[in-house]
């Protein structure tokens, strides 16, 4: 099967929609190299400060509520187009934002972009790829958030260090990149947003969208450039009208999801999506230069930590994917969220007893990155990929819309109340905290989460048709045999 895969062209495909995910990373990570300058601009408490990183995320939770209707209505690709449209609107906006409103209300546009391009593009990757290379490419996406956080890195790292050495003149590019750095910072993303607003024109529309919106001829055509030989587009086309052939008399309508068999499906999908956000990520992502600071370093010191954060994120990212499709999905997760649990043990001891003994910054440093190296090579490489290969094709954009709500609400509090946490609870109680929430999340993939590595999307479709206590028994049984 694998000669019979137009690599080159599924490749393209597939990164063009990983584009998406570059702005999400961008966009979500930007946000942490101008916290303190738009805190001291505009006067922020620490509830405005919340605010201010979490306006995004409630605009990802508006674009991931219809992120499924738009892909179920108006084709995956123009629902990407209207993402890219949100993104490049938003940098725009912000780097032009008369008033501290005017910049919440520019980042809610952006995080709709995000939540928009969080369900779609990953949906779109999984919808085209070949069963043996699904992980591999639908982890792209991930990859690219990953460097998108690095892109962001670099681009608060550098511009500050700009804005250092330069001497305001009042001219607005002295505005944007000196004396009001993060107008600059935040707006570079306009760049990569309208290159994908371009190069999407140049891909196809998903062939199981076509196929279960009635236009099987379209869908044939595109599977003939994804397959070498018509017979592998053939047997690719028939498997796919066989699954949409069960649902028979079914529209693509979200009461579907109700059906018992496939709510569990969607109910399993939601709880990993939302404890995956309490374990602490987006917290290291967000304020990591703020707890940075508050660790006794300089504010240039701080963003370059962030930057090794970043490179070490996209590094173990790239190893995730090579390994994705070999040992398999919840492999990952169970050594990741392993260390995962150690190293936030570790950041909280350092709070605790770091000062009284004398430790170095160096080593909050070597903990954080110890924590994104298990991260990004477990749940973070690994909820994508699930969450767009877990459902039938008819509910599949609707429900990956209810597990990415689930998935952005987390990530909102998590946004809106670390500092309030840190605050309250100090460094080492936040950490313990996080810690604690591995243990839920570890347990529900250990025991409900098929092993989907290596399996078609009608395959994976099947499994949730079963019986759950047969369903259960399977899940179980894998996980004793790894």
């Amino acid at each position: 099967m694998k000669q019979d895969i137009n690599l080159g062209y599924l490749f393209f495909i597939s990164f063009v929609a990983a584009l998406g995910g570059f702005l999400y990373g961008y966009d979500t990570a930007v946000i942490s190299g101008t916290i303190s300058q738009v805190v001291q601009q505009f006067g922020l408490s620490a509830m405005s400060q919340g605010w201010y990183v979490g306006c995004a995320l409630l605009g990802s939770i508006g674009g991931v509520a219809v992120a499924g209707m738009l892909g179920d209505m108006l084709g995956r690709k123009r629902a990407m187009v209207i993402s890219a449209v949100l993104f490049s609107a938003s940098a725009i906006g912000c780097a032009l934002s008369a008033s501290f409103n005017e910049l919440v209300l520019w980042r809610i546009v952006g995080g709709a972009g995000i939540g928009v391009a969080s369900i779609i593009c990953p949906l779109y990757i999984s919808e085209l790829a070949a069963a043996e290379y699904r992980g591999r490419l639908v982890s792209l996406y991930q990859l690219a958030i990953t460097v998108g956080f690095l892109g962001a890195y670099l681009v608060n790292y550098g511009l500050l260090n700009y804005s250092l050495g330069a001497t305001a003149d009042g001219s607005m590019w002295s505005t944007v990149f000196v004396s009001e750095a993060w107008r600059g910072m935040l707006g570079m993303e306009t760049m990569p947003a309208l290159l994908f607003f371009i190069i999407i024109f140049f891909i196809p529309e998903s062939p199981r969208w076509l196929f279960a919106h009635n236009r099987g001829t379209r869908g044939r055509t595109i599977l003939k450039r994804v397959f070498t030989t018509d017979t592998a587009a053939r047997t690719e086309a028939a498997a796919v009208e066989a699954s949409l052939a069960r649902g028979a008399g079914e529209s693509a309508d979200w009461r579907l999801i109700l059906k018992p068999r496939l709510l569990r499906a969607v109910l399993i999908g939601t709880a990993i999506a939302i404890l995956g956000q309490f374990m602490g990520v987006n917290a290291v992502l967000y304020y990591g230069p703020t707890i940075f600071e508050d660790a006794g370093l300089s504010g240039s010191d701080s963003l370059f930590y962030q930057v090794m954060v970043g490179a070490v994120n996209t590094l173990t990212t790239v190893a995730a994917m090579l390994l994705i499709d070999k040992v398999g999905r919840k492999q990952l997760v169970y050594w990741g969220v392993s260390g995962m649990i150690v190293s936030l043990l570790l950041i909280a001891a350092y709070f605790t007893w770091g000062g009284a003994m004398g430790l170095s910054s160096i080593w909050l440093l070597f903990f954080f990155l110890f924590y994104i190296m298990c991260c990004a090579g477990s749940i973070c490489a690994v909820v994508f990929v699930l969450l767009s290969e877990m459902y039938p094709t008819k509910i599949r954009a609707v429900a990956m819309s209810i597990a990415g709500l689930a998935l952005w609400i987390g990530t909102y509090l998590v946004g809106q109340l670390t500092p309030w946490l840190l605050e309250g609870l100090g460094g080492a109680g936040t950490f313990l905290l996080f810690a604690a929430m591995c243990v839920p999340y570890m347990l529900i993939m250990w025991r409900c989460v098929p092993e989907t590595t290596g399996r078609t999307l009608e395959e994976i479709e099947k499994y949730w048709e079963e019986d759950p206590k047969t369903a259960a028994a399977t899940a179980a049984a894998q996980a004793d045999s790894l």
